[in-house]
């Protein structure tokens, strides 16, 4: 097999000397490792694992041949959370590498399992909150109404103040339910789009908005294919990932040296609420804030949850059902100094 076969394998695919530093990484170690290519080459791969004595004592014998194949599993770290994967170590004769090093992650089905749970969870709620929300509606159209008709009939400009404020609040209220109501107004617009320009205007948006407080990085995949979607929903859902990261710097925690990248790459077996994808695009939002409270990590795409005293919680929750609409998915790693909110959005099914 030539080295491009190997990108289109689903496990992750390292070649490496007799010495054990990776000389080739595929696409798919590239997503599991969470490193560029360049990055892992000239790396010890034994020190892409968490510390293992057992293996720490074989790995250059078994890339040495002495153990024939030699197979185990063990943890990866990946953003604060431990992945068990299987590793296998296949020597190999006549070939310019030393040894190839697979490694599959564990309990896809598991991944699956959960996120199909939690596409069906959301969509009850949503369904839920909107029979809700059209109930709502009709009764806050009268008040304010009769607000309007009682503010005509006041002569006091002090009473009229108490009118202003049912009439605004009544608005507000209106505005929420709107929110509700609207991802299924209408079907989705299709076409063709390059997902760096999606990217760009979310940095010119976020730069205007918090550039002053915080740090903005761009990291993008330069060979990241044209999506075929809605273009102004996923556009809404990556504005609300990246306004709340950088909410998340800014409100309470302002620190020196917060960072917020934006960053695409490609991905390789991805597991979605809608099935397995053999291809997509991850398009991050990276920051080094506090990262997501404990309580809130389980029920964050809920809609009305929230963590900020200010927030609607509907920011995640709209974001989620747009790149849902897309047969996509919104995941996150967190720990205090490295929160990731990934969208997942297939380019080829399996």
């Amino acid at each position: 097999m030539d080295l491009a076969g190997y990108d289109m394998l689903a496990s992750t695919i390292l070649l490496l000397n007799n010495q054990g530093e990776v000389e080739y990484a595929n696409a798919p170690a590239q997503e599991l490792l969470g490193l560029p290519r360049k990055q892992l080459i000239g790396l010890f791969g034994y020190s892409l694992f968490n510390a293992d004595t057992a293996l720490e004592s074989r790995f250059l014998d078994a890339i040495n041949g002495k153990f024939g194949v030699l197979r185990q599993d063990l943890f990866i770290d990946r953003l604060g959370s431990t992945l068990p994967v299987s590793l296998t170590i296949v020597p190999l004769a006549d070939r310019p590498w030393a040894a190839l090093l697979e490694v599959r992650a564990l309990e896809q089905h598991v991944l699956l399992d959960r996120s199909r749970h939690l596409a069906k969870e959301l969509g009850a709620q949503r369904e839920s909150l909107r029979n809700l929300a059209h109930e709502v509606k009709n009764p806050l159209g009268g008040i304010r109404g009769a607000a309007q008709l009682l503010d005509a009939e006041l002569g006091s400009e002090s009473l009229r103040e108490y009118t202003g404020v049912i009439i605004a609040e009544v608005d507000r209220l209106g505005a929420l339910i709107d929110r509700l109501i609207a991802p299924q107004a209408s079907p989705l617009l299709t076409a063709r789009f390059n997902i760096h320009e999606l990217c760009e205007r979310v940095y010119t948006l976020i730069s205007t908005e918090f550039g002053a407080q915080i740090e903005l990085v761009r990291d993008y995949d330069a060979s990241a294919p044209e999506l075929l979607g809605d273009s102004a929903r996923l556009l809404q859902a990556f504005l609300n990932m990246a306004r709340n990261a950088a909410q998340a710097l800014t409100e309470g925690h302002t620190l020196a040296g917060s960072r917020l990248t934006l960053r695409t790459r490609i991905g390789h077996r991805l597991v979605l609420a809608s099935g397995p994808a053999r291809m997509g695009v991850i398009v991050s939002v990276i920051d080094n804030g506090p990262g997501v409270p404990g309580g809130l990590r389980d029920k964050i795409f809920h809609p009305l949850v929230t963590g900020r005293p200010d927030g609607t919680g509907l920011g995640l929750s709209l974001a989620q059902e747009f790149v849902q609409q897309h047969g996509g998915l919104i995941e996150f790693e967190s720990r205090p100094g490295c929160t990731e909110f990934r969208m997942l959005l297939p380019l080829e099914r399996t």
